[in-house]
Formats: C-alpha cells, structure tokens, sequence
C-alpha cells in the first residue's frame, strides 16, 4: 500500500509539473527581442528588471525576450542617448549622471526627501512619473518612465580617521556624493565629486576620496567599499537617487498590446521582488560589515536635525529657484513629492 501511494502521489507530482509547464505560457503573440542597457553586476538594485525580463519570457513561452546588457550596450552615461536613437529598447538610468539631460527628473535626487521606506518611495516615484511636465521631458529623449529602482537610502563608508562622528568632522573631506547628496554635503563643508559606481572601489583603495556614498547596504557590498572601508555610517540618511528604467516611445508603441499590458502586470511582481532583494542585502551585508571591523557610526535625532536644517531646505530651495529659471515647474513638482510622501501609508 506504500509503494502503491508512493507511485500515486509521483504521479500526481508529474502531472502538475506537467500542467505547469504547459500554463508556463500564458499570452501569445510575435518573437520580440528588447535589448535593455544596465551597467555593474547583477544586484539588488537590478533585482526589478531582472524579475521582469523573467516573469514575460515565462509568460510569452519565451516569445518575449529581454535581454539586460550589464555593461554590453555601452556606458552608464551614454545609455539613455542610446535609447533615443533607437539602438536600445529601454534602459537603467540614474539622473545624476546627466542632470543637464532632464533637469525636472532631478527632483528625485534633492536630499533628504521624505522616504522612510521603498512603500512610500514607490508611491511617490508612480505619482512623478505621471506628471506631464515629466513625460515631456523625457520624450525629448523619445522615452518615457516605466518604473523607479527605488534605491534605499544612501550611507557612507570611508577611511578618514578619525571617522566623521559630528557634521563639523566633515569639514574638507573628499566625499563620492552625486545630485542632491552632493549638494547636501558641501552645505556641511565636504567636498564632492561625482563619478561612475565602478569607479569608486579604486579611488577609495587610493585614498582620491575619503568616503563613498552608495545605497546602502546592497551597493556598498556589489561594489566591495567595506573591503578598503574604515567606518559606516548606519542612520545618516542623506537621501537616495532617482534611476528608473525607461522605454523608448517608438519600441513601446511597436509593443503589441497584451505584450504592453504584461509588462504593466510584471511591474508589482518587480516591485516586490525588488524590495525583498533589498531587505536579503542588508541581512547579508550588514554582517560583512561587521565582520571587517567597521566602525558603525550612529547620529543622535539632534545631530540628524542639525544635519537637515543645514543641507535639506536650503537645497530644495535653491535648486527651485535655479530650475524654475529655466523653465521647469519646479515648485510644483517639489511640493508634489512631498504631498505625495505624506499621503503614502508609513508601513
């Protein structure tokens, strides 16, 4: 009688792995091949496109094929460009690296914002995403913003001694700070530069920089900076940047229509695996961290508030003032974010 169970109960496994693997395609339609540029090494941050290239080849029967370039179709700066011209589909992007591109979008890297976690920082991003202004900006560039990257919020680790415990420690340190995060920090005396991720290994081992920033933690561990590091800054929370995927117009509106309505369906599946990619990284790399010796530096909620009186509002105000001159509705689209961050639930 057990082997007789046994042989049903293999049979009944086969059959639902059989019936599996015929539901695996559940929308038809043409061959379509989408090239989609990225850069580094597949990762956390990449987690939601990576999901969403598999989750419409599963569904299409392989039929829908996106194939991410990590690094392949060319650089980071050069990736957006590349989709206007029609040699990519969609692509990564992260507006720091071409702030002059599409200022408006920048709005996203001012510091400080009110992102308490990736639920709100998703609400936040969908609702920008849809303001005209934004879509016009980018369809400059014949593209359009299909979904954020949600990166966390950005933390530093360094090699200074002795490690920046107050804001006035900052004074004269060079600092890898892009966007708004750049700003924050000189506000408070460092001195920033802006370069590639894959660059920031080499010149924190050199000592070109004193510190890096880098969403914490999943990037500072693709990117090996506790390796050469010193000290980590665990609550600083100076911000984060906006890197969304975008897609080209044109390739979009090639897209038959249930190909388009699975990408959309594919974008919560995306999200979610996306966050739980972040909260896997921060369990792993936290305990790397620890494992190195760094040095976890912890900011009192005074020091914290010190910190944003200096290098928050004035920055927002100052690039509102700047980008309104040039005629984008910067205001707006600040107060926007903020409305937007204050109506998203907390948990």
């Amino acid at each position: 009688m057990r082997a007789l169970a046994l042989i049903a109960a293999l049979t009944a496994g086969s059959a639902l792995a059989v019936i599996g693997s015929a539901s695996a395609q559940t929308v038809d339609g043409p061959k379509v091949t989408w090239k989609v540029g990225a850069w580094g090494k597949p990762r956390a941050a990449s987690k939601g496109l990576d999901t969403l290239a598999s989750y419409v080849k599963e569904q299409t029967g392989g039929k829908f094929t996106i194939n991410v370039g990590y690094g392949s179709y060319g650089e980071p700066k050069e990736l957006l460009d590349l989709v206007s011209v029609g040699a990519l589909e969609a692509t990564n992007m992260c507006s720091s690296y071409h702030p002059e591109k599409h200022p408006a979008y920048t709005a996203l890297d001012l510091p400080f914002l009110p992102f308490p976690n990736a639920d709100v920082q998703e609400k936040v991003h969908e609702k920008f995403h849809q303001h005209p202004y934004i879509r016009q900006e980018l369809a400059k560039w014949k593209a359009f913003p299909f979904m954020s990257t949600l990166l966390p919020q950005y933390e530093f680790i360094g090699r200074s001694s002795p490690p920046p415990k107050t804001m006035s420690d900052w004074k004269g340190l060079r600092v890898r700070a892009i966007g708004g995060i750049g700003s924050a920090m000189a506000k408070i005396g460092a001195v920033p530069t802006s370069v590639d991720a894959t660059e920031v290994y080499n010149l924190l081992e050199r000592g070109t920089v004193d510190a890096a920033s880098f969403p914490s933690t999943y990037a500072h561990g693709s990117y090996r900076t506790y390796e050469v590091g010193k000290w980590f800054t665990s609550n600083l929370a100076p911000g984060t940047q906006a890197c969304p995927v975008v897609i080209g117009i044109e390739a979009w509106n090639k897209l038959p229509k249930q190909y388009q309505e699975l990408l959309e369906k594919g974008k919560a599946i995306a999200y979610a695996e996306q966050k739980k990619a972040y909260v896997e990284a921060d369990d792993k790399y936290l305990a790397e961290f620890k494992r190195k010796n760094l040095e976890f530096i912890t900011y009192s909620k005074e020091q914290l508030a010190e910190f944003q009186n200096v290098a928050a509002k004035p920055v927002w105000d100052e690039w509102v003032a700047e980008k309104s001159k040039q005629g984008v509705p910067a205001e707006e689209l600040l107060k926007l974010i903020l409305d937007a961050a204050k109506a998203a639930p907390k948990s």
